[in-house]
């Protein structure tokens, strides 16, 4: 079967002031700009409320560390933040949501531990390190056909033109890769259930989220700390594999249980709930597209335009998260990285596979920052004979 794309859209929308998007301030005094990719920058009014709720979790006199996750206290948390996913993808009502312990990895086995019988198969798409180690797990319950691999080109495009098999159990893809910075622009519209890793770009643009049968994303790029994970999934594709699935494995018994089936992680969570009711105030996620959009076309330019930089993914499918580029001349990236670190750039080494630099434009970091970023970047320029 010839895959056809959901063109993504470009969406026209009122401008919406951006509160809050205020870098926090370092032990010197001095505004640090965090470009880390995980655990990354959250919003300064969620990181004073978390800290309020430590020592006195609303007005409760216990601390959000030591509340019991079966009080109302907790599942008011619990069920608002729930709901506030619910409402920011617009879900239907076959799509459940679930906060669970594990964070994306955990994911990779199981997905196919609810999803795959051992003589059944499931396409993947290898677009990177993280899609490879979900190939991996994957093999372990079923078989695996990779259906398009972008290994060829040094995980520096975007697979295109592949066909998935009908009889194929899902498809799974990762729709941003935070280490090579690349993104999938258009999603691929197949037959078959539709699994996706969001970890890195969950709640940063506008998608039709029910034609996903699940999602699944770490809390630490756009949502949350680490320490938890969220689970999208449609209820109608679970129930339909013969393996015994170990209790707390088995998405089913989470949905049952409103994902209190164990304790789940209390302050990550609440966290959470706070990122998503700050997002929820900035327009969301219509609002915060149009942001993250303007932020990586800043960027991008300024790499474009340098006679230092050069970028490292084809233009077409370079990630509006991860920023990835190099130095034409790379005995100059020590010293690049030294100029920015004294003058409170943080995080922008690149991952240790590919070197170079990676700016992670994550929804909470400010306009700001990656303004400043491009300044330091021509100031270093104008400075190289």
């Amino acid at each position: 079967m010839i895959i056809q794309w959901m063109d993504l859209g470009i969406f026209a929308f009122q401008s919406v002031k951006m509160n809050d998007m205020i870098t926090p301030l370092s032990r010197d005094g001095g505004f640090v700009h965090n470009f880390n990719a995980g655990p990354s920058i959250l919003p300064k009014t969620v990181l004073e409320e978390a800290s309020k709720a430590i020592l006195n979790f609303n007005n409760s006199g216990l601390s959000i560390l030591e509340l019991g996750h079966r009080t109302p206290l907790f599942q008011a948390v619990m069920d608002e933040a729930r709901a506030l996913v619910r409402e920011l993808m617009q879900l239907d009502q076959d799509h459940e949501v679930l906060f669970l312990h594990g964070g994306a990895s955990t994911q990779f086995m199981q997905v196919p531990m609810n999803l795959l019988d051992e003589k059944e198969t499931a396409a993947y798409a290898d677009t990177g390190v993280w899609s490879s180690k979900a190939i991996r797990e994957a093999r372990l319950f079923g078989k695996v056909e990779v259906v398009c691999n972008s290994a060829a080109t040094g995980y520096t495009t975007i697979p295109k033109d592949f066909a998935v098999p009908n009889d194929a159990k899902y498809f799974h893809f990762t729709t941003n890769n935070t280490i090579y910075g690349s993104q999938w622009q258009k999603i691929p519209k197949t037959s078959n259930p539709l699994v996706a890793d969001m970890s890195s770009d969950i709640f940063s643009r506008v998608l039709d989220f029910n034609a996903f049968d699940l999602i699944f994303a770490g809390a630490q790029k756009n949502m949350g700390p680490a320490g938890v994970n969220l689970v999208v999934v449609n209820s109608n594709i679970l129930g339909k594999v013969k393996r015994s699935i170990p209790t707390i494995m088995d998405y089913r018994n989470h949905i049952r249980e409103g994902s209190m089936l164990n304790t789940p992680p209390v302050f990550a969570v609440y966290v959470c709930l706070l990122t998503l009711k700050w997002l929820k105030e900035q327009g969301g996620i219509p609002a915060i597209e149009k942001l993250n959009n303007e932020k990586a076309a800043l960027l991008y330019s300024a790499i474009d335009a340098s006679s230092l930089f050069k970028g490292t993914i084809v233009p077409e499918d370079r990630s509006k998260m991860n920023a990835c580029f190099v130095m034409k001349n790379p005995a100059l990236e020590a010293s690049f990285l030294q100029f920015t670190k004294e003058r409170g750039i943080v995080g922008i080494k690149g991952h240790r596979l590919v070197g170079g630099f990676r700016a992670s434009m994550y929804n909470a970091l400010p306009i700001s920052s990656v303004a400043y970023l491009t300044k330091l970047m021509k100031e270093f320029e104008s400075r190289i004979p």
